[in-house]
């Protein structure tokens, strides 16, 4: 394969190849490529069949190791188009016994320029819909389960880090339950951007040399081939210039990595103890593996510190997309291959973060009831319900004697609230609700 073999100079040699998506992606252009050509009568049918079932062969897999151009590469996705066409070429030759030529067959009505932005957006889009929205929705409903069962479940509120008015277990793992709800949606609205591609467009957008049908057509095949609705656009000189719909799912991506970082983050101080620290809650699956190479026993929350680090990873690549796609000037967008593979590299990342964390931690989360009904209880924040009654400033006082370890039924006693009053400032159950306790004393 010449172009490749001369790639391999003047590209970078990173050893960093294309996933799997964006392989499938180039094949399937090629396969709905040749088909749509043998349609127009512009390739003949021997040629365009044998075309057709060796891009099948790479849209399976069965040619990865052949796909060898360097992701930093020319940033069109010459190199990347080129190698499949090289590929595809030498198959078919093989095949039929007589020449079939990567330009002018493999690469007929098609450029780098359309080819390289439609690879890019199908990959993004098949993996946003099979791998990480699933993923997304799986671990919005497996909050929501568990704030369902950790409803009654009574803890401080921490804001600051410091104590805070109570909340139920249940409240806080519902706010993440919504979080990743309204994620999975923000997601799939931003997929629908990916689904207009400038295939047909060639080299500028104009679509020289290429049949005015031919880009129609070729959309009609993936759609058939990835189940997923892609058209052309309806401007190709923009779709081919431009990434910034690529971005913006990116952005997607990263604000839900932000959500799962938070996540991660408050059930991790959950877990902190299990005597010095919150002790809040028990991760059972976290002892499988050891958590201290010279401290027998120890139990770190190492699925949730994974996660972070893949979280931390999908942020980063969004700000090399942002970078990516501000290259290039005119007809080129020149952040292809890069942005082809950190786009389906995110979409990885975060997948298996959330299934882990989903699966691992969420679904074994054991409360320490007792110890959070205490923390509760005791919070200085508590001196808050009686503040309408006796004025912020007087409060204020209260609160400070509170955090030097005046109990709260003693201070509210130096009130002059009796016992049976002060049981119903502290019923924990009608402070986790709206309402003004204070008007009822």
């Amino acid at each position: 394969m010449k172009y490749v073999e001369g790639s391999k100079r003047v590209f970078l040699d990173t050893g960093v190849r294309f996933p799997r998506e964006m392989i499938w992606a180039v094949g399937a252009i090629k396969f709905s490529a040749a088909k749509s050509n043998v349609a127009l009568g512009l390739l003949d049918k021997e040629t365009g069949l044998a075309i057709q079932a060796k891009a099948k062969e790479l849209m399976k897999g069965d040619h990865d190791s052949l796909v060898t151009v360097d992701v930093y590469q020319t940033g069109s996705g010459t190199g990347i188009n080129m190698n499949a066409n090289e590929i595809l070429a030498e198959l078919a030759t093989a095949q039929l016994g007589k020449t079939v030529h990567p330009n002018d067959h493999v690469n007929m009505s098609q450029s780098s320029n359309d080819v390289g932005p439609s690879a890019v957006r199908i990959a993004a889009a098949y993996a946003l819909k099979h791998e990480l929205i699933p993923a997304v929705v799986s671990m919005s409903k497996g909050l929501a389960a568990l704030a369902r069962r950790t409803g009654t479940v009574y803890k401080s509120g921490r804001t600051h880090l410091r104590d805070a008015l109570p909340v139920t277990m249940g409240q806080e793992f519902g706010a993440y339950a919504d979080a990743f709800a309204r994620d999975s949606e923000f997601l799939q609205k931003t997929a629908k951007l990916l689904l207009e591609i400038p295939i047909g467009g060639t080299a500028v957008g104009t679509g020289l040399n290429a049949d005015p049908a031919f880009g129609s057509m070729v959309a009609k095949e993936l759609a058939a081939l990835s189940g997923l609705e892609f058209k052309t656009a309806g401007n190709r000189f923009r779709a081919t210039r431009l990434l910034t719909d690529v971005l913006s799912v990116s952005g997607a991506l990263r604000t839900t990595s932000i959500d799962l970082s938070r996540l991660c983050q408050d059930l991790r101080l959950m877990f902190s103890g299990p005597l010095t620290g919150l002790g809040e809650i028990d991760i059972p699956t976290q002892e499988e593996v050891a958590g201290s190479s010279i401290m027998p026993g120890k139990t770190n929350p190492v699925t949730l510190e994974s996660a972070l680090l893949a979280c931390a990873e999908v942020v980063g690549l969004d700000g090399a997309n942002a970078f990516a796609a501000s290259l290039g000037e005119f007809e080129l967008a020149m952040g292809v291959p890069l942005m082809g593979y950190n786009i389906v590299f995110q979409c990885r990342l975060l997948a298996e973060a959330l299934r882990k964390v989903a699966s691992l931690v969420v679904e074994h989360v054991v409360p320490n009831r007792r110890r959070m009904l205490a923390y509760a209880e005791s919070s200085p924040a508590l001196i808050t319900v009686v503040s309408p009654k006796i004025g912020y400033d007087k409060a204020s006082v209260l609160g400070k004697e509170l955090a030097k370890g005046v109990a709260i039924r003693t201070a509210l006693g130096r009130l002059g609230y009796s016992d049976a009053e002060v049981d119903r400032i502290l019923n924990l159950k009608e402070l986790v609700k709206p309402g003004i306790p204070a008007k009822k004393l």
